[in-house]
């Protein structure tokens, strides 16, 4: 039956010529649209396709003779109307069909983003990436910047205390390479015992800097991957594990491999090509983030750093329970840096003061809330994917994740099938 309603749907659309022209309709000819539509983007704005490892003669012939902005945002209605009926079937072609229509009205919006249009924070986050933060005031913050001070008493602003007591823990620049690949191991050692990975995948890793943001993974097909570590500040001990894991296993370079699989194995074009810019942005961004806890549940984190990490960084592991200790804290504060990215891109704060409300809601040094605000001019609103993301991940794997075991199946799930952001509220 479900079959019977696919091939009706194909003939209606095959015979509309304000939506699919003469030529015959399937979801399978709309995706290789869109993904010739992204790679057209990525000509118009370089960076727009973050992974590739479709056609290259697709990929070329997009860079040699890319259509004008105002064809392909043609081409991307064209699309969605397409897609809109085929999502009406049910399982996972309606699915297929529904996230592909919400990527390509995220590439159709993010068109008169290139051509200059603005709208306010949360909006823009919303037809980017189908998921609509909800902001809190950063009075809400105040009460765990409290509970910090009396972690960190003294003299001075708190900010400062906080930074001298982080610096510390900074992990020496001749010793950050093998704590990095000391660190990634175990996280790839941890994922396999719950993810099968194919022979042959791998990564390579390089230490950069002049960059606005702490780490990148380029993943490069063919299951291997690029990472790249920003050392322009300090990499703090306790921030090596959320590296490995976010950028390796079970994070960035886990998603390219089912991103790929799914292109290869099930021949759904689509997945060819992954924009920067889109709605598995904050799935990906937050299960990344969340993975650090996938990998290391409970206390494991803290073991395994103060017998490895803190050893091969020449730190004291005795200092680590203090820096877990602030870590918890501080972490109460996530979600206020959103609020000030929003106060600043909405022009309801200038520079200077979202750089001393980053400071003190980051707990940070100038130069790291710099940092944060070169993130902002560069991606806007694509800070939210991270701590909102990583909610809605952290939220689906408690909810489906009985044990060990049942968590990673749920983290996987989201993955390796056709999900957008409201699907995780099921």
């Amino acid at each position: 039956m479900r079959a019977w309603v696919l091939s009706l749907v194909a003939v209606v659309l095959s015979g509309c010529a304000s939506v699919a022209g003469s030529r015959d309709v399937s979801i399978d000819a709309l995706a290789q649209d869109y993904v010739r539509l992204a790679l057209e983007i990525d000509a118009h704005e370089s960076g727009y396709v973050d992974a590739y490892y479709g056609p290259e003669a697709w990929r070329e012939a997009a860079r040699r003779n890319p259509r004008e902005r105002a064809a392909l945002k043609m081409e991307a209605d064209r699309i969605v109307a397409a897609l809109r009926l085929l999502a009406t079937a049910g399982g996972e072609p309606g699915q297929r069909a529904r996230v592909m229509m919400a990527n390509t009205s995220s590439a159709r919006f993010r068109l008169d983003m290139i051509d200059g249009k603005r709208t306010p924070f949360v909006e823009e986050a919303e037809a980017l990436f189908e998921l609509r933060p909800k902001l809190r005031p950063l009075s809400d913050f105040d009460a765990a910047l409290a509970r910090i001070e009396t972690l960190l008493p003294g003299p001075g602003p708190l900010s400062e205390r906080v930074g001298a007591f982080r610096a510390q823990y900074s992990v020496p620049d001749d010793r950050l390479a093998d704590v990095m690949h000391a660190s990634i191991d175990e996280c790839r050692k941890r994922t396999a015992a719950f993810i099968p990975l194919p022979a042959g995948e791998n990564f390579s890793m390089t230490l950069v800097n002049d960059k606005s943001w702490g780490a990148y993974n380029y993943y490069k097909g063919g299951n291997q991957s690029l990472i790249e570590i920003n050392t322009d500040l300090p990499v703090s001990i306790g921030h090596v594990l959320v590296l490995g894991c976010h950028e390796g296993y079970p994070g960035h370079h886990v998603q390219g491999i089912f991103n790929e699989r799914n292109y290869r194995e099930r021949d759904w074009a689509e997945y060819s090509v992954m924009p920067l810019y889109a709605p598995a942005a904050p799935l990906n961004e937050g299960g990344a983030d969340f993975g650090v806890d996938l990998a290391f549940p409970g206390d494991e984190r803290l073991r395994f750093e103060m017998e490895v990490l803190y050893p091969l960084a020449g730190l004291d592991p005795k200092m680590a329970p203090a820096f877990e200790t602030l870590r918890r804290a501080t972490g109460e504060l996530d979600g206020a840096l959103l609020r000030v990215s929003q106060m600043h891109l909405d022009g309801e704060i200038d520079r200077e003061q979202a750089i001393t409300l980053a400071q003190k809601y980051r707990l940070a040094s100038r130069d790291v809330a710099e940092q944060s605000l070169r993130f902002d001019a560069a991606y806007r609103s694509y800070v939210i994917n991270y701590s909102v993301g990583e909610d809605l991940v952290r939220a689906y794997v408690d909810r489906h994740g009985g044990d060990q075991k049942a968590r990673w199946a749920a983290y996987v799930r989201i993955m390796s099938t056709p999900t957008l952001p409201a699907d995780l509220a099921n």
